[in-house]
Formats: structure tokens, C-alpha cells, sequence
């Protein structure tokens, strides 16, 4: 039996949902996580100081007793994202990082940024006091295929902030193109890889009729694409670290309304593996998934080790959501019904 033994690791993208999903799911990061940055995009957005301490005060009650997991929190920018706010919520240790979603580009998007020239005054406080900008990489024409939305933002957004803005902190969240591999590392910014793109490509929505479990967004590109992703997460690059991007919906919502979003914080560590084994890059996990995010943010790696052993790890078809001792919905989570190689076998002081 193969053991790994790495320090705790980081998730730098997690969505948590709200009131009971959250309390459902929470466990599944702050047990094998250090720390995780907090997406904004909840059902009414985090835009305020006031905002984020409700929200991380309602996940830090929903933890288990004796829980050290540290939710980092972001701001969601808007068309009128008030820069002091945004700034002496950074000084002040209430957000992490402030977040860019092109208006409707994903989930809870609709408060997004219409036009993003227009937050360059913005980004130029966050570049003169050190603050991250993370990014949700599409555009949201219609005229522009999904399929090439990454690239397009890519070459008409991002190209002109990072020209404009050379010491901001960006991080171009969970890429999905050979294109955005290139970008970013021709361009000194970071980029969270998520594991349902190392292991799926755009097939994966279309095997046996249009199938939600695999919709997300972005969507999975070509196979060629997954490959360069492969070869980026498993190279040790420290420009490239874990972020799971992980983001549940209730069976009745992702079945039938076909909402966008994997959920895969109860298998994202075993799944990273899956594919770091299958390039024989187990040595280069640990910089992936503990040691570039932190060095990136410019913060200590934690100290807590995490031992995770290669033994059959059969994934359960459904999570229980629970309210009261009643089931009250499920959650599918990816490798749904798979037997993996490894298992976290738990946390070393």
C-alpha cells in the first residue's frame, strides 16, 4: 500500500452556498483544508463589509466543534463597487481578495461587471495596496461561441489589465484552454486548476443524452485542452495551484433545471491524485495543492500534514442533505459511483 504524506492544503476557489447546503457541506473542506477563499456569489451578493462578516460569521457557526479551517472571504465587484469600502475591508482584514464576474457569466452572476474599463480606477487602488483581483475568465456575448469565451476574454479584458496594471495580483480562476495555460505563464499571474477539468472534457455533457452532472462553468473544453491542463497542474509551476471550484445544487435543481456547477470538495483531493498518479507526478502534488497557493498569496503553508493512502475509495452515489434528522435533499458529487485509488486516511500534528 502506497502512502503520501503532505502538509494540509489550501482550496483558493470554493463555493459554500448558504443556511442548510452549507451546513451540510462544510465539513467536507475545513477537514482536510487549511484554508479556503470564499466565493462571493451568493443569492443576494457579498458587496459590503457588513455583507462578508454576516457571511463569514454564519460559516464559522456551521463548523465542526474544534474546527481550525480559516474561510478567507472576497468582495464581489459591481458596477459600483464603492473603492473605500472595498480597500478599508482589505486593511482591515475582513476580504482576501476582491472578485470579477462579467455580468451573467455564471451562477448568481447578474450583478456582475457590464463593462470592466469602467473598474479600472478600482484596480488601481488594489494594485497600489496589494490587493488580489480574481477573475471569472469569459466573456458573455451572445455572438461568441461558449466554447471560446475563456480565450476571447482572454485576448479583449485580461491582456489590457495586466498591461495596464503590472503589480496587481491576479488570479484567473479555474481555466479550462491550452490558450490560458500560455497566458498564464508568458505573464506572471496565477491560475486555480480545478479537478473535474483534469479529468473530463466537453464529451462528458453529451454521453447518453444532455447530462448536467458535467455543466459547468466554464464549460470542458476539447480533449487537447484537458491535456494542457494535465501537463500544468502535475509540473510543479508555482504559477498554477489547486482551487476545486467546487459548487453544489440540490438534485432537484441540477437534474432538472440543469444548474452549472460540480460539487466536488468530498472527492477533490483522491481525484487530484487520480490524475498526478496516472502522470507520474506524485512528487509534485504538494507544491500544486500546499505550497504554490500560499507562496503566491505570499502566506505560510500550514503545518498540519495530511496522510493519504492508495487503497479502493468507492464514492457514494449521493450526499444527504439533513435538517433535523430528516433527509431533506441530495447532492451528486463528482465520481459519483466510482471506485478511486486513494483515500485520506487523516490529518498527522
Amino acid at each position: 500500500m502506497k502512502t503520501l504524506t503532505i502538509l494540509k492544503p489550501d482550496d483558493w476557489h470554493l463555493h459554500l452556498r448558504e443556511g442548510l447546503v452549507l451546513k451540510n457541506i462544510i465539513h467536507f473542506t475545513s477537514e482536510y483544508f487549511g484554508r479556503a477563499v470564499i466565493m462571493p456569489n451568493t443569492k443576494t451578493p457579498i458587496t459590503s463589509i457588513d455583507s462578508a462578516n454576516f457571511y463569514k460569521k454564519s460559516i464559522l457557526e456551521s463548523l465542526p466543534e474544534g474546527s481550525s479551517f480559516e474561510p478567507l472571504m472576497t468582495m464581489y465587484l459591481t458596477d459600483d463597487t464603492d473603492k473605500e469600502e472595498l480597500i478599508n475591508g482589505f486593511k482591515n482584514n475582513v476580504f482576501f481578495a476582491a472578485k470579477l464576474y462579467p455580468a451573467n457569466a455564471t451562477t448568481n452572476s447578474s450583478h456582475g461587471v457590464k463593462r470592466i474599463e469602467n473598474l479600472y480606477k478600482i484596480f488601481e487602488s488594489m494594485e497600489d495596496n496589494g490587493m488580489p483581483l480574481l477573475i471569472h475568465g469569459e466573456v458573455t456575448d451572445s455572438d461568441v461561441d461558449v466554447f471560446d469565451r475563456e480565450e476571447v476574454f482572454i485576448d479583449r479584458e485580461l491582456s489590457p489589465i495586466v498591461v495596464r496594471f503590472p503589480k496587481l495580483k491576479i488570479v484567473l480562476e479555474h481555466i479550462t484552454t491550452s490558450y490560458a495555460v500560455d497566458f498564464v505563464q508568458q505573464n506572471y499571474i496565477g491560475a486555480t486548476i480545478t479537478p473535474h477539468h483534469l479529468h473530463i472534457n466537453r464529451n462528458a455533457m453529451f454521453f447518453g443524452g444532455l447530462n448536467s452532472d458535467f455543466y459547468c462553468l466554464p464549460v470542458a473544453k476539447r480533449e487537447n485542452n484537458r491535456l494542457a491542463l494535465i501537463k500544468a497542474a502535475t509540473s510543479g509551476k508555482e504559477c498554477f495551484f489547486l482551487g476545486t471550484d467546487s459548487a453544489p445544487h440540490l438534485r432537484k435543481w441540477k437534474a432538472f433545471c440543469g444548474c452549472a456547477g460540480i460539487f466536488n470538495s468530498p472527492v477533490a483531493i483522491e481525484s487530484y491524485l487520480t490524475v498526478f498518479e496516472e502522470e507520474n507526478s506524485l512528487d509534485n502534488f504538494e507544491k500544486f495543492a500546499s505550497l504554490n497557493g500560499p507562496n503566491f498569496y505570499n502566506l505560510p503553508p500550514n503545518k498540519e500534514k495530511l496522510k493519504i493512502v492508495s487503497r479502493p475509495n468507492k464514492i457514494a452515489e449521493f450526499i444527504d442533505v439533513v435538517e433535523e434528522k430528516n433527509i431533506v435533499g441530495q447532492i451528486k458529487p463528482f465520481h459519483s459511483g466510482e471506485t478511486l485509488k486513494w483515500e485520506i486516511d487523516g490529518i498527522i500534528n
